[in-house]
């Protein structure tokens, strides 16, 4: 069988991580600005290690780069597809996508490609490229408490998805029975943006929750995408990390996926 489709039951044996319990955030440097942590979730899932994976970037060393399989007429691509070919050092699902398997379901742009020019109704949306230097470099704009219309001509790439949690950290997603495996962005108190994954299935209101440890120092995050479609996937300095979603509750109700889904839109990192 396919060595890649069992390569995440074996990846994560890089130094200083097992997968025990992990009582704090244990951080391994990969590259300056660039450090992989990993801790076990304190509300334990039916199903999977509970473990969280955060890769924690430093903008001010690093590209943030929103690749689409629609920009070029490109099929869809697995996670390590797109950092093979695209010469990227990590990505993450850029969000989810319509029925076309090429549109994002809200905004997306990035410089003069549009993949969708509809902002719906959703609250958040990632912002990357910026245009001057007295703004953040990457950051979760929140339409509730932020000025959309200003910003938008401040930056040129972005992605808009669902708020986990507003301005005042706070849990924004009613609780409710469905789970799934999830892959989020965050952006901490610091600025650094984090690619956050997990492949044991919760509930998206008791994921926000585990995310809010101190040691995080969370400000805002951002939903990407569930299931078997969620995607992460590093290689850089002799640290590789393939890991993909699996159970979501009324589609794919499992611990069996062993690969990663094609998928048309990921924002990927390269240094500066």
């Amino acid at each position: 069988m396919n060595k890649l489709l069992f390569i995440w039951v074996i990846m994560i044996s890089f130094q200083g991580f097992s997968q025990k319990t992990i009582s704090k955030i244990t951080w391994k440097k990969v590259d300056d600005g660039l450090h992989l942590g990993a801790y076990t979730s304190p509300k334990k899932s039916e199903i999977g290690d509970n473990i969280v994976t955060v890769l924690k970037i430093d903008p001010s060393k690093y590209n943030f780069n929103l690749l689409s399989a629609k920009k070029k007429g490109e099929k869809i691509k697995t996670a390590k597809q797109w950092v093979v070919e695209n010469k990227q050092i990590a990505v993450i699902n850029a969000g989810m996508y319509q029925a076309d398997f090429k549109t994002n379901l809200g905004f997306m742009k990035d410089y003069s490609f549009t993949n969708n020019g509809r902002l719906n109704k959703d609250n958040t949306i990632i912002a990357f490229n910026r245009k001057v230097d007295s703004i953040p470099e990457i950051q979760i704009i929140d339409r509730t408490c932020q000025d959309w219309e200003v910003l938008k001509e401040q930056y040129s790439s972005f992605s808009q998805s669902i708020r986990m949690i507003d301005c005042k950290q706070k849990n924004k997603w009613g609780q409710q029975s469905k789970k799934w495996s999830m892959v989020v962005i965050g952006i901490d108190k610091e600025g650094n943006a984090l690619f956050i994954f997990t492949r044991s299935p919760y509930s998206v209101h008791d994921f926000i929750n585990i995310l809010l440890t101190p040691e995080l120092n969370i400000y805002n995050i951002m939903y990407l995408e569930g299931g078997p479609e969620a995607s992460f996937y590093l290689n850089h300095n002799g640290t590789e990390v393939a890991k993909v979603g699996s159970y979501e509750t009324g589609f794919y109700e499992n611990n069996g996926n062993n690969r990663f889904w094609p998928i048309p839109n990921v924002i990927g990192i390269s240094k500066k």
